[in-house]
């Protein structure tokens, strides 16, 4: 079986990152995390790819004078991996449309909502204050747009009347946890396609 190859970016503490980790681990991923990349040296998900011997890159965009500078020496260090697919996993970063469209169709992101509702930060606190009977969260692949593009997967949790940030949060990850795999092998198998804004899996 052909495995495609993964780079994934992170800034926290990969949680997402460990799922894939471990879908590699248990064998018979049709793909492998090439490299793990973060704009943090202190993001706790570089340990988890050490950890599993996966070849690790540092890069802060506090050191460069625009967002324009970072993305392109982003983009070298990202193409080193020579990915198949890019996952944005907790990577907290607006990326220029030049980086994104150099990986146009093959840049997917998981975002803590259903999407289109909530874009940006802070996403439970916001479902939470709007009174949401639901929240949830989405798989996209990424277009120049902030947290839009063609949605691949979305799971919806209920919000219970005594949900505070943190619980709602937990069980939004949980689904996240569960999604995320799913769409990184159902792309690296081909049985994802695009129709516009549509993502229809094929087999």
């Amino acid at each position: 079986m052909e495995q495609k190859r993964v780079v994934v970016l992170i800034s926290g503490r990969g949680s997402n990152l460990a799922i894939l980790i471990a879908r590699c681990a248990a064998g018979g991923a049709n793909f492998v995390i090439a490299g793990v990349v973060s704009n943090k040296a202190e993001a706790g998900g570089l340990a988890l790819a050490r950890a599993a011997n996966i070849p690790t890159a540092v890069l802060s965009h506090k050191d460069f004078a625009s967002r324009e500078t970072f993305d392109a020496a982003l983009r070298t260090t990202v193409d080193q991996f020579a990915p198949d697919l890019v996952v944005l996993a907790g990577f907290m970063r607006v990326l220029t449309s030049v980086f994104v469209s150099a990986y146009a169709g093959r840049m997917m992101n998981i975002h803590p909502s259903l999407l289109p509702a909530f874009t940006g930060l802070h996403t439970h606190a916001r479902a939470l204050a709007a009174g949401c009977k639901f929240a949830g969260c989405t798989v996209h692949f990424v277009t120049p747009e902030l947290d839009h593009g063609p949605i691949i997967a979305q799971a919806a949790v209920p919000v219970l009347w005594d949900d505070t940030e943190s619980t709602l949060s937990a069980r939004v990850l949980a689904e996240e946890h569960r999604l995320l795999p799913q769409a990184v092998s159902d792309f690296c198998a081909g049985k994802l396609v695009v129709e516009g804004l549509q993502v229809r899996v094929s087999g």
